[in-house]
């Protein structure tokens, strides 16, 4: 439900700085001089990066982006390895610093084998008919999610109030159509699924014949909720998601699954109504309960439950894992060096525990003060272009307005810390059991929300995250400690350079709520049609023009890019490239259209942009990623997002003719 993409933060527009300064902010060794730029100005602007930054074998994608993230894994590493061991019991110190060393002890992982698993495997090979439920739901309480999963977040339809969720789930490979399609490539990914849960099978104790049949077992059932699965198109349809029912509706349309029993594991009391998004799905479960062998079930159940784990285990299974999930379906060559993996564990589970000592250390007072005035400033251009769109009515621009001057915005780090104090980290343990405390207080925590108004001062990323996101249910725009960096967020470039690099960003989080999914929610995060009919066409119409610019698009072996998929990214990337330019011209740079270094300020807005997407990919994870991001490839969301402006046919000359031009009448403007 969440809407997750990338921002960032940007100077004041008044800053002074030294020729010297402003002349890195555009760096002429990214650039490549043998293409021109209306002939791929992706090539142009970042060949130079991308023929410098050969794609290190422990990458499937490398790009100025991961630059960042890896500078603050970096400052992360500093700080936890300072940390050591013997705080006092129960501090974010002690949990933080044990996890992390037990992450790093190979030593003891390998000695361990599987002996962590033990015991939940044994009891999963015992269990009966009668407490499959239970066992489906203690796995969904954050281990992993056979069969369906579910959550408590925010009602569509009343915001204040949460909600419990019934979603698909129980597909290893993550879409649906890895199980379906029949490419080559598809095909040979398939093939190393099989492979790898029948090794796994192996590592856990089952013999090889067993582990033979027990893998076909889990193929056919994932095989089977992936052929009844919604497409990725289809799951950004709100509507056709929220089919809320009473809990006697539930037991009535699903009676195979035991619901109380499925509440009670997961500690949900009191549960009136549910909303189910994809009754298909369901309803298919509802029948393998009744229809699948209890070996079939049980075997399934251990195998969910031994891949979730595997990753943390000794290295024949941390290998395995990385074989199937980084190698095979990433194209990655290596793996990463153990402190990276050690470092994302109490990175993810006691994320802002590690947020609290990021922030005293790295982020800087004075930032949000300078986020916010950036902030303002695109919100003031986001203004300007709804009240002049000839496309939308007048009824529908005052709709509009109201929710863009309705948004919460949240800078740098929460105001107030989440608990962590009923959290047990104990080193005498394995490291898999405490990572598994660790998941199930998170999860425990997330369930324990139902019944209780939704807390909309929550945060849902770390500081220490290098991201951002637009929050329809809250109507807020979020951006991390992390983002606010380099190279988005430099205060020795000039305007030009931030706004097209943090200022894009930010007006993507803000064109995010006017997207074809944030659209749909009011200005207090209700899903509420606040549209006309003929401007609600008009948007589609809109819309799926700039979708089939992106469809278009070979990623690779022939696969086309999906436009329907990545409709809202691409929508905010449009958006946020008008408003983020609108709104540097505004600046006293925009107006004086000095050149710096030989470029234009308008260049240097189109080079900074181009920038922040540099990178370089495996064949293999374009493809991966074309199944399951719903973010447009690097080279796409500049070439194809910056041939719907005028402003920057204009800034390089672009002419008919050349393979970056556009003809007017095919470009769109929609935000």
């Amino acid at each position: 439900m969440k809407k997750i993409s990338v921002l960032l933060v940007t100077a004041i527009a008044t800053m002074t700085m030294s020729a010297g300064n402003l002349e890195r902010a555009v760096d002429r060794s990214n650039l490549d001089p043998t293409t021109a730029p209306g002939e791929n100005f992706y090539q142009y602007a970042c060949g130079g990066w991308m023929k410098a930054n050969p794609l290190d074998p422990q990458y499937a994608r490398f790009g100025t982006f991961d630059q960042l993230a890896e500078n603050s894994r970096s400052q992360l590493k500093d700080i936890i390895t300072h940390l050591g061991t013997g705080h006092p019991r129960g501090s974010i110190k002690q949990k933080v610093g044990d996890l992390y060393a037990q992450g790093m002890d190979s030593l003891r992982l390998n000695s361990e084998g599987m002996k962590p698993l033990q015991s939940d495997i044994n009891k999963l090979r015992s269990m009966r008919r009668d407490h499959f439920t239970a066992a489906i739901a203690d796995l969904h309480n954050g281990v992993s999610d056979p069969f369906f999963n579910s959550a408590v977040m925010a009602d569509l339809k009343n915001s204040n109030n949460n909600l419990l969720y019934l979603t698909q789930g129980g597909i290893g490979m993550g879409d649906r159509d890895y199980y379906l399609d029949a490419d080559p490539s598809t095909v040979k990914v398939r093939e190393a699924y099989s492979n790898y849960i029948q090794r796994l099978f192996k590592l856990i104790g089952y013999k090889s014949g067993d582990a033979k049949r027990a893998t076909k077992t889990v193929m056919k059932i994932e095989t089977e909720l992936a052929r009844i699965a919604m497409t990725r198109e289809q799951t950004r349809d709100y509507s056709k998601l929220y089919n809320v029912m009473t809990t006697a509706q539930l037991k009535a349309n699903y009676p195979n699954i035991n619901w109380d029993q499925y509440f009670a594991t997961l500690n949900l009391k009191q549960v009136d109504k549910v909303c189910v998004f994809q009754p298909q799905s369901l309803a298919k479960v509802n029948e393998m309960m009744a229809t699948l062998k209890d070996n079939e079930i049980r075997d399934y159940l251990i195998y969910k439950y031994a891949d979730a784990a595997s990753p943390y285990l000794s290295d024949d299974f941390a290998d395995a894992n990385f074989d199937f999930y980084s190698r095979a379906m990433s194209g990655k060559q290596v793996k990463m060096p153990r402190w990276k993996h050690a470092l994302e564990v109490p990175n993810t589970l006691i994320g802002e525990g590690v947020g609290q000592l990021y922030v005293e250390k790295y982020f800087p007072a004075d930032a949000k003060k300078k986020m916010q005035a950036l902030v303002d400033n695109l919100k003031r251009a986001l203004g300007e272009h709804i009240a002049t769109l000839s496309w939308m009515s007048a009824a529908t621009k005052v709709n509009a307005l109201v929710k863009l001057n309705s948004f919460t915005v949240k800078i740098g780090y929460p105001d107030r810390w989440r608990d962590y104090s009923g959290l047990d980290i104990d080193p005498a343990k394995p490291y898999w059991q405490n990572i598994l405390a660790a998941r199930r207080f998170q999860s425990s925590d997330e369930y324990a929300q139902l019944g209780k108004p939704v807390d909309k001062d929550r945060w849902w990323m770390t500081p220490q995250t290098v991201n951002a996101y637009y929050e329809p249910s809250t109507n807020e725009i979020c951006f991390p400690a992390a983002i606010l960096q380099p190279p988005y967020f430099d205060p020795n470039a000039d305007d030009a350079c931030n706004y097209g690099a943090i200022g894009v960003v930010i007006g993507h989080e803000m064109t995010h709520g006017f997207d074809d999914q944030g659209r749909n929610f009011d200005q207090n995060g209700n899903m509420v049609d606040w549209w006309t009919a003929d401007d609600a066409a008009k948007f589609q119409q809109l819309a799926d023009k700039l979708g089939a610019q992106y469809s278009a698009e070979v990623v690779a072996d022939g696969v086309h890019a999906n436009g329907q998929f990545t409709m809202g990214e691409n929508i905010a990337d449009h958006g946020g490239l008008r408003v983020a330019f609108s709104a540097f011209k505004n600046t006293q740079q925009g107006h004086a259209g000095t050149p710096i270094d030989g470029f234009t300020p308008e260049q240097r807005f189109f080079l900074s942009y181009a920038n922040v997407w540099a990178n370089n990919i495996t064949k293999e994870e374009m493809l991966r990623r074309t199944k399951v991001d719903p973010h447009s490839l690097g080279v796409n969301r500049v070439n194809v997002a910056i041939r719907n402006l005028e402003e920057f046919f204009s800034a390089f000359n672009i002419q008919p003719g050349q393979k970056m031009w556009r003809d007017p009448q095919d470009r769109v403007i929609i935000w």
